[in-house]
């Protein structure tokens, strides 16, 4: 379990504003931020809508990286598999 604290807050405030993820899915850029905040490599999901997608992974990417975090990568079980 990996704790939600006020970085990986601030963090996930960052993805939203920078229109990483819409506003409407804090969770979805909470759970990036904890895994960046952490140092987690990887990231799985299914959703293909606002998460895993090369437009959504590009800007959590760009956003992540210029507040100074590792991002993880973002990836479907099928895509984590082929590696």
């Amino acid at each position: 379990m990996l704790d939600i604290d006020d970085e990986a807050r601030s963090l996930a405030e960052c993805i939203i504003t920078g229109k990483g993820i819409p506003a409407n899915y804090p969770e979805d850029a909470l759970h990036i931020a904890v895994a960046a905040v952490n140092h987690i490599d990887v990231v799985m999901t299914w959703n293909f809508a606002h998460l895993n997608n090369p437009f959504t992974r590009r800007a959590i990417r760009r956003i992540v990286e210029n507040e100074g975090y590792v991002c993880p990568e973002i990836c479907s079980p099928d895509e984590l598999l082929e590696v």
